[in-house]
């Protein structure tokens, strides 16, 4: 499955985007389908905004890391 080949280098980019927003990761629990995170967020970031900013370039990343990734799950978001 994917997340269990990929499990840790999924939390090590999700801590590295952390840091460039300043953005404190406590924990993180990666599922088949989904993640929680539990992070320590100044009042004036926005959650959405940061959710957003997550999503977006923890895609990229992924996909840049293994290009394989973006043809084979290209198509669901994730």
């Amino acid at each position: 499955m994917f997340y269990r080949e990929h499990k840790a280098e999924i939390e090590e980019i999700l801590r590295e985007l952390c840091n460039w927003k300043g953005i404190k990761l406590l924990e993180t629990e990666i599922c088949p389908d989904h993640i929680h995170l539990l992070v320590e967020i100044l009042p004036k970031e926005s959650v959405t905004g940061f959710k957003g900013f997550l999503k977006g370039k923890s895609r990229f990343l992924i996909y840049d890391r293994d290009g394989i990734l973006k043809y084979k799950y290209g198509n669901q978001g994730f």
